[in-house]
């Protein structure tokens, strides 16, 4: 699982046809203490995630396994809006 947060949408007006009606969103990976990281990934959204939320990421064979994802071509899938992260030493 990767954490991140949301960055922006990505619209495309054509694509797949797997994805209709799916909603594409830019993510950017960081730290359990809430730093970013220097790469992106789009991911599907199955949760309703908003703009500046933190997400649980799932990526590859997983995320198509995420609801709704079966047969669809997705390489990453946002499956969880994060509340809080306790990180203990």
């Amino acid at each position: 699982m990767i954490i991140g947060r949301i960055i922006g949408n990505v619209v495309a007006t054509r694509k797949d046809p797997r994805l209709e009606g799916k909603k594409l969103l830019l993510v950017r990976p960081i730290t359990v203490h809430g730093e970013d990281e220097n790469s992106y990934l789009v991911a599907i959204d199955t949760v309703g995630a908003g703009y500046r939320e933190k997400v649980l990421v799932v990526s590859g064979s997983s995320a198509r396994m995420a609801e709704g994802l079966k047969d669809r071509p997705v390489d990453a899938a946002i499956v969880g809006i994060i509340d809080t992260i306790e990180v203990t030493d």
